[in-house]
């Protein structure tokens, strides 16, 4: 009887050591869960060697000169794009720079139909107005919100002043999508030129050439590039705006620390 109890109780222990080996290997792939990881880390290294997912960021604050510099992820609904285009359009820097295209154009008596004084330079301002709006609703509003594209800007935040100036100019030919990606610039290029050929209905008649219509498109494309670097160093000239960081996949991370020093107009 002692004989028999002893196997009956080696075979129960037997019989337990095998009921806990599975359990064993079922914890090994558990704790294996996390292997993954390094293969994500390398992935998200090798996405941030391209240019067209590096890191972008988002200014924190909205800013009341650039309304355009992009406060969130997104993407917009077609009724905020047309809320940007509002605002953009009556933007300081808009205002600004008609202003002073008004008084060279009036110094130069480029748009002679319009004539001297107050009333020409007045003329020339509002001309240059409705330029800039209609090429903001374009460019902002319709063929974004057409094509699915997102018109806001997003500042570089990585990089030196190379990678930043490459950036500015590259939004010039580029622009984001309402999913995150990368597109030709569709609204950017064309947004203009549709802007400029409606302005042959208002302008005076020896403006209303293609030769003149393409001058005045070249020349509104340069000073959107310029405007483009103007933008890029903004946030960090006035530091209130603050930057946060952005992946690829466009989810906020960290914030940079950045002495609130200066603060925008």
């Amino acid at each position: 009887m002692r004989t028999t109890a002893r196997l009956l109780l080696s075979g129960l222990f037997a019989l337990a050591l095998c009921a806990g080996l599975p359990a064993q290997q079922a914890q090994n792939p558990a704790s294996l869960s996390d292997t993954p990881k390094p293969k994500q880390a390398r992935s998200d290294q090798e996405q941030g060697k391209n240019p067209f997912t590096a890191s972008l960021g988002l200014v924190a604050k909205r800013s009341y000169v650039y309304p355009e510099l992009a406060t969130s992820p997104g993407p917009l609904t077609s009724r905020q794009k047309f809320e940007l285009f509002l605002s953009t359009s009556s933007s300081p820097p808009q205002i600004l720079s008609s202003a002073i295209a008004a008084g060279i154009s009036q110094a130069r008596n480029t748009l002679p139909g319009y004539g001297q004084e107050w009333s020409g330079y007045g003329k020339r301002f509002g001309s240059s107005l409705a330029s800039d709006a209609s090429s903001h609703f374009f460019g902002t509003y319709l063929l974004p919100a057409m094509l699915h594209e997102d018109p806001r800007y997003f500042v570089r935040l990585n990089g030196g002043s190379k990678a930043h100036v490459g950036h500015a100019l590259a939004r010039v030919v580029a622009i984001r999508t309402d999913s995150g990606g990368r597109k030709f610039n569709i609204p950017g290029i064309l947004g203009p030129l549709l802007a400029e050929g409606l302005a042959n209905t208002y302008l005076p008649d020896n403006e209303r050439t293609a030769g003149k219509t393409f001058e005045r498109f070249g020349i509104r494309m340069g000073w959107g590039a310029a405007n483009n670097l103007v933008k890029e160093y903004w946030p960090t000239i006035f530091k209130d705006l603050r930057i946060n960081r952005v992946a690829p996949q466009l989810k906020p991370d960290a914030l940079v620390s950045e002495p609130r020093t200066t603060r925008e107009p």
